[in-house]
Parts: C-alpha cells; structure tokens; sequence
C-alpha cells in the first residue's frame, strides 16, 4: 500500500481542522469524533492519529484560527490604505472573537493542552496589530498612543453578544471604536463608515 506523502498528510490535517471548526460551530465542542471525520471525509483512526485527546484538537482548531487572522493582517496591508488596513483586520479580529467564544467552555479548563494558548493568543496578535497601528498612526491616520493589546481586549469586549438588540449591534460598537482611534488626528473630522463602504484597494 502507497504510503501517504507529507502533502497529503498536511493537506488531510487541513480539512480535519476545517470540518472540526464547522462542527464545533453547529454541534458545540463534545460533537462526536465520526461527524468530525465524516465532515473531513477522513477515517475516525486519522483524527485520533493527529490528536489522541479531543483537548489537542480544540486547541489546534484554535490555534489556526489565530494563525489565519494574524496572516492577514499583512495581505491587507498590501492592498489598503493603513486605517483601512487597520479597520478590516480588526473586523476579521471580531471574526476570531466568535471562534473563541464558541470554544469558551472547554477553553477555560485546566486542561493542559490549553494553557499555552493566552500567550499564543498575544504572541502572534499583538505584533500584527502593533504594525498596522503604527503605519495608521505614520499616515496621520490614526493617534499614535494606542496600545495593542488593550485595543484587542476592548473589541473583544464590544464583541459579547447582547440578546436585548437588534442584530448587528456589537459591529455598530466596534465600527465606533474604531472611528474614535482618530480622535486628535487631521481624520478626527472624517465621517464614520464601516470598512467595506472606506476607501477601496491602494492604487499602485
């Protein structure tokens, strides 16, 4: 029998993280293994293979969630503007935010397969946003003060879903947030928009 080369292992890792994500956002983390391995279109021996303990697997569904919003950050730098730049990135930030939220339960376990992640969380964040702050800030976009990680603590805040409003309201909150980071530059006067109706693409 053909032995699996290290692109096939790789790519059936990938499609195994892909379906658990899925999975934990529509069954919750205690989903079963087989609708895991179903969803990946993998054998149920491949995820205990990966991940012998189910903990292994929710932190490495979020672990790559925070690989794929810091990497972001710098495609979005290349194709915008630095505040817009800025703006987007914060919003696909919210986007993890609700990863996060829906692994809540099991991430705050004392398992050990957890611990690490609050400083991968700051490892791999802070200095992504740290750098489209200070292009922001160079531009006159933005003031020059902010600190990173009290920035992502507080769209993370304004991300908690509320049951009493209507739909939409944590994006309104963070669009706010975002707008007051102007406060005291020459775009403090510019009116308030969410990222996708800003400015487009940098022209090159």
């Amino acid at each position: 029998m053909k032995k699996p080369t290290r692109a096939d292992a790789q790519r059936n890792l990938d499609l195994l993280l892909e379906a658990a994500k899925a999975v934990f956002a529509e069954s919750g983390v205690d989903a079963p293994v087989r609708e895991i391995a179903s969803r990946a279109g993998v054998g149920i021996a491949t995820v205990y293979r990966h991940f012998p303990e189910r903990a292994e697997l929710i932190a490495a569904v979020y672990r790559r969630e925070i690989d794929a919003c810091a990497a972001a950050a710098s495609a979005l730098a290349r194709e915008h503007e630095p505040f817009e730049a800025l703006a987007r990135w914060l919003h696909r930030f919210v986007s993890l935010i609700a990863t996060k939220r829906g692994l809540a339960a099991s991430l705050n376990a004392q398992d050990p397969a957890y611990q690490a992640l609050p400083a991968y969380f700051r490892q791999h964040l802070e200095p992504v946003l740290k750098s489209l702050l200070n292009a922001a800030a160079a531009a006159g976009e933005v003031r020059d003060d902010i600190d990173p990680y009290e920035l992502l603590r507080g769209v993370g805040n304004l991300s908690v879903p509320v049951a009493e409003v209507a739909p939409g309201y944590s994006r309104r909150m963070v669009d706010l947030l975002i707008d007051g980071l102007r406060y005291g530059t020459s775009e403090a006067r510019t009116p308030a928009h969410s990222p996708a109706s800003r400015q487009g693409p940098r022209r090159r």
